[in-house]
């Protein structure tokens, strides 16, 4: 079944979030349909902040190795595309394309010397429209799917703001729209109602189960980096355990 695919079933796609070669194995095996990567995740894993404090190319040889290892169809989340040219992001994003990656998440927010803002809406819709016309020959392969920040960063009028971003994007040419940090049953039904691209929806402390999120409407469920700091925080137990305890018995009878 193709990506796009994917985000038409019966139920909403739920995509394992992956951060290196291991954790896209274990995706497989456990039987998800789907994978993307967390750019949060992969950050932590390299040691940097998250908001682009990595390099594309770092990100692009993370891909690669996951690539290298898994079937199954992979997002990479691009962040705001390392650049502010649409010309160079629409290169990033044919480079991925041509390791076999079926699409990429892009967000309208930027983190300026240390604090993430929301670029103009129309701005950012006219860059999106820019991208989309560069990657003609290869669009129809990849699903842009384009997140807001609309609800992460508390806006002020989050739902009629996540509206208006919603429609410019779509006329802009995405193929997705995401909004994290979304939970509100009721929001949600505006939203699938009004916009009609498949909505994205994260893991999130409050989030309805994934019966009320398909019957509101929702295509998509993400985990974002929850899993990942998840599996950080029991490591930290584990070797904070073996240093106090003296003893490697706590890794075995775990």
């Amino acid at each position: 079944m193709h990506f796009t695919d994917l985000h038409n079933q019966n139920t909403p796609l739920l995509l394992a979030n992956v951060w290196d070669a291991a954790s896209a194995v274990v995706a497989e095996k456990t039987g998800f349909q789907a994978t993307g990567t967390s750019s949060a995740a992969m950050a932590a894993m390299l040691g940097y902040e998250d908001g682009q404090g990595m390099t594309f190319e770092e990100l692009y040889y993370i891909v690669s190795r996951i690539k290298a290892v898994s079937h199954l169809p992979l997002s990479v989340d691009l962040e705001a595309g390392f650049s502010n040219s649409a010309q160079v992001i629409a290169g990033h994003i044919k480079r991925l394309a041509q390791l076999g990656v079926v699409g990429v998440n892009l967000e309208d927010s930027r983190v300026m010397n240390g604090v993430r803002q929301l670029e103009d809406a129309a701005a950012f819709a006219h860059k999106l429209n820019a991208i989309r016309d560069a990657l003609v020959n290869t669009s129809d392969k990849l699903f842009l799917n384009i997140r807001t920040d609309t609800y992460l960063l508390n806006h002020k009028h989050a739902l009629q703001e996540t509206l208006k971003r919603g429609a410019l994007y779509q006329a802009a040419g995405a193929d997705g729209l995401f909004v994290p940090c979304l939970t509100s049953e009721n929001d949600i039904k505006v939203i699938t109602g009004a916009i009609t691209l498949p909505l994205n929806v994260m893991c999130m402390p409050g989030l309805p189960a994934f019966d009320r999120l398909k019957d509101a409407g929702v295509r998509r469920i993400s985990m974002g980096n929850f899993i990942h700091a998840a599996i950080q925080s029991e490591l930290e137990n584990v070797m904070g355990a073996i240093h106090s305890q003296q003893t490697f018995a706590g890794v075995f009878n775990s």
